[in-house]
Order: structure tokens, then sequence, then C-alpha cells
């Protein structure tokens, strides 16, 4: 059987498709952009057709750059944006309409109501999570009372629901498949992670009736096959993980106590715990990290909602660079005796503040602040977000992880300048490797173990290189002013500030 295994990475700004070997080297790739939709101030919407059609030229791209054919693809993995969520006419295939984004904060003041029902505390004992609109369960079920007659059409069976991943598997199988993974059923509020089960009444409170959830199904396992048609032969769906799980198994982060961090459009930092379900006391959510032969391993998370997309406002927002590449150069330049902060609430704050209704500010300008110094302060707002994440895990999880070395992956990681400007501020070494493909990756190793041609978790955590080690190297006193100014700048753009 060939090595090749495919893998599709539908993400938040953009689809890609990416061919891997049998050494699990890249052998080519496909990259498609497309449109963010904003219909009010703080909604965020897809097309899904738009999504369905992007995931279908790239793997074709991805094929002829690779210089092969369907047929000599082995497996094919799948990886998405998490907790966006799409509602589909079961018998047709068509969304009802756009699919909600997890950065959308339509669904803020219902969090609240259900807040003061006093119900948070149930949501996050069975979920591991919190009751903030990133989550898949509010929008869900804001689009069932929006959209007209969709709760009459859901309560009937005629009307599925499903994450991205969700919906890809049934445009692929040509309908026959109507499933999902473990990690992103975890992400939705209506998944009782301990249970491993959709959770009766947490679908009783939301309103959401059980005949339109998929099956649940372990990471790697047979999740249907692509109908022929599509790409010219039929191709086996081994394996499916949400984004920021599908990037812990990229970097290998098999053992309790390992740590991965991912700086995409947003920044998610996740520490595998093991088959400990660790409660956080810091607002760090509880999540499952992978299902594989019907274990589970658990893992805490630190969600971070803005990171590559501040660069992407300076850029496109306010113009002031002409690409993110500029920044590297334009954060090494910048004053020093400007401590320029910016913090990034462009759709709220997620971990450790969970606050919807915060929004952007920027601290410490002066007549000569300009790009270099609006750039840095880009950069660093990652990092210091990071910093935050990890003091929460910290307090939460005792075990060994005052010496975690971060590894880290995304394409801000390529960044010299920002690596080093992380490692200085956690006052922690953090690890680059080699293979910056995790998240499709980590889809691929899930497919392409369940098929037989990649090796076994002990096989591929071998495989694991190291490209550069950062090392801290900031002044203590330094790093405390700087960590002070930042936040003093966070107290001052909550809400409740």
């Amino acid at each position: 059987m060939s090595g090749y295994v495919l893998a599709i990475d539908q993400g938040t700004t953009s689809t890609r498709a990416i061919v891997f070997d049998g050494d699990m080297h890249v052998a080519g790739k496909g990259q498609k952009e497309f449109t963010q939709i904003y219909p009010r101030s703080g909604w965020v919407e897809h097309d899904p057709e738009e999504i369905w059609d992007s995931v279908v030229s790239t793997v074709h791209m991805a094929l002829r750059d690779a210089k092969i054919e369907a047929k000599d693809v082995a497996a094919l993995g799948i990886t998405n944006q998490r907790e966006t969520v799409v509602v589909w006419e079961r018998e047709t295939g068509r969304p009802i309409q756009n699919a909600i984004v997890w950065q959308d904060r339509r669904t803020a003041s219902y969090c609240d109501n259900l807040k003061r029902q006093d119900l948070e505390r149930l949501f996050t004992k069975k979920t591991g999570l919190i009751l903030d609109p990133y989550f898949s369960g509010t929008k869900l079920s804001w689009m069932l009372a929006n959209v007209k007659g969709a709760r009459a059409r859901a309560a009937r069976g005629d009307l599925c629901f499903g994450t991205i991943d969700t919906f890809l598997i049934w445009r692929l199988t040509g309908g026959k498949s109507f499933v999902t993974d473990a990690t992103n059923a975890s992400r939705t509020l209506m998944y009782n992670i301990a249970e491993n089960a959709w959770d009766d009444d947490l679908l009783d409170i939301l309103r959401v009736p059980a005949a339109m959830l998929p099956e649940v199904k372990d990471c790697a396992a047979d999740f249907g096959t692509v109908d022929p048609d599509i790409f010219g032969a039929a191709i086996p769906i081994l394996g499916v993980a949400g984004d920021q799980q599908a990037a812990t198994i990229g970097q290998a982060c098999f053992a309790p106590g390992m740590m991965k961090s991912t700086y995409g459009t947003g920044c998610f930092a996740l520490l595998n715990t093991g088959a400990d379900m660790v409660r956080s006391k810091n607002r760090l959510l509880t999540t499952i990290a992978y299902r594989l032969n019907g274990e589970t391993t658990y893992a805490l998370e630190g969600s971070i909602f803005i990171a590559g997309a501040a660069v992407q406002w300076l850029r496109d927002g306010l113009g002031i660079i002409g690409s993110a590449a500029e920044t590297n150069a334009l954060a090494e330049r910048a004053d020093p005796t400007q401590e320029v902060y910016l913090v990034p609430a462009f759709t709220g704050l997620g971990a450790p503040h969970w606050d919807a209704k915060a929004r952007g500010a920027i601290f410490g300008l002066t007549r000569n602040s300009g790009p270099a110094e609006f750039s840095r302060a880009a950069l660093e707002a990652v990092c210091y977000q990071t910093r935050d994440l990890l003091d929460a895990m910290q307090k939460d999880w005792k075990n060994g992880t005052e010496d975690t070395v971060l590894r880290v992956d995304g394409g801000m990681v390529a960044s010299n300048w920002t690596m080093q400007r992380l490692a200085d501020l956690l006052d922690a070494p953090v690890d680059r490797p080699v293979i910056l493909e995790t998240t499709a990756l980590g889809a691929a190793w899930l497919a392409g173990s369940r098929a037989g041609v990649w090796p076994d978790r002990g096989g591929f955590s071998a495989t694991w290189k190291r490209d550069r080690r950062f090392e801290p190297d900031m002044d203590e006193k330094v790093r405390a002013a700087k960590l002070r100014g930042w936040k003093n700048a966070v107290r001052r753009t909550l809400s409740e500030g």
C-alpha cells in the first residue's frame, strides 16, 4: 500500500491540503483563502459552500503539486477550525444559513442569561468548558431560534448539526457518514467528557434536539470513504481532530506534562494531563486532547482569540505594514524606551479572563510611536497572553509544569524575534520543530497510523525533531516590569476594569 497520506486542514481564514509521503515529509500542498463575513459588530460568519469549494480545489492543488493521483493516497485525515457551527438539510445537504464562526460573539447575552440561572457550574462539570459565546452550543441554539422554521425542522430530524469536520465528511462521503470525533464534540457545550456521550440535560437547556447530532468516534477511526467522483478515487477517511488537538498530536505531546502552543489566527496552548481530568480553578478549560482505542486523554487548554489576527489588523485594518513578514524587522527597530501595550480584545478576551464584552485597546502611545512600536506591541501581546496561560496552568496542575518546555507551531513561529521574546517573557525554553505543519501532520498521523502505513505513537514520537531552542535571556527586573505593565493594560481593558 502507498505511504502517501492526505490531510485537509480547514482553518479560520484559509483551507490547506497537504500530501505527506511515506517518510512523513511534505510532498505537495495547496492553499486558498476564503471570505470573512462580518454582518454586525462582533459577528463573524463563513459561507459553508465557499469552504467546501476551497477544500475540493486545494486537494486537487496538493495532488498536482505532489505529482500523484487520488488512487495513490492510502488515507485521509481532517483537522478543522473548532466550534464553528453549520446546520444543513439532511435531504439536500444545503446549509440553512452561513456558518457561525468560533470568534462570533452574538450569544454573549444568552450566555449571561444562563449564568444568571446558575447553570455555568453544571456546564463546566459536564463539559469542562465555561459559558462563553466561543463554544458551539449557544451558536446552534441561536440558529434554531432565529432561522425561520429551523427548530421544528430539527425536531423532525430534517436538519443536521456539525462542526466543520462533520460537514466536510458529510459532503466528501455523499451524505453517507454523519460523524464527528471526540475532540470536536468536546467543544460544543453539549458533550459530557467524562461519559463520552451527548448530554441530555444540556441539550434540554439549550433546546437542541438529539436527532440532529452526529455519531462521535475516536480520533483514529473509520469515518467513511470519499466519493470517487470528487477526487478521482475512493479514499478512506481514517483520522479527525480539531485543529488544536491535531497540533498537540503533531507535536508528539503524548506524555502527561508535555505542552504545545499554536500561533495562528488565535493562540491555543494545551497541556497534556493524561487520564487525569483536571478541573481548573483558574478559568482554563478541561478538554479532550485525543481519544484513541477507546481511551481518553485529557488536557488543560488556554484559548487566546487574537494572535496572528493582530498582525493582520496592522496590515488590513490600519495599513501600516504591507505584509506580516515585515513585523519581525520592525519590532527589532522599535524604540526600547517606549512601552506600548496592545491588548487585542477585538472579539473579547479569552482565557483566563473570559470577558466577552472587552474590546481592544492600546496603551503607552507617544508622539513618536509608529509602525515599529505597533508591530512590537502586536507580537509581544501574543507572548504576554501565553504567559498568562502558563501561569494559570502551573497553578492548576503542579505535576512538573515548572520545568515545562513549550513546543510551538503555527505561522508566527517563523519569527525569531517573537520566539525569543516569548522565551524571555515566559522565563522558559521554547522549542520550534523542524516540521511546522504540525496541525496537518497530526491529522495525517491519525489517518496514516490507522491505515497501517505510518508508525505507532512511539515510532511517531521518535521522528519529532527540533529546529531551534530559544532560551530566556532577559533581565528579571526588566521582565517583571514589562509583565506589570501588561497586567495593568489588561485590567484597564476589561469590561468591568
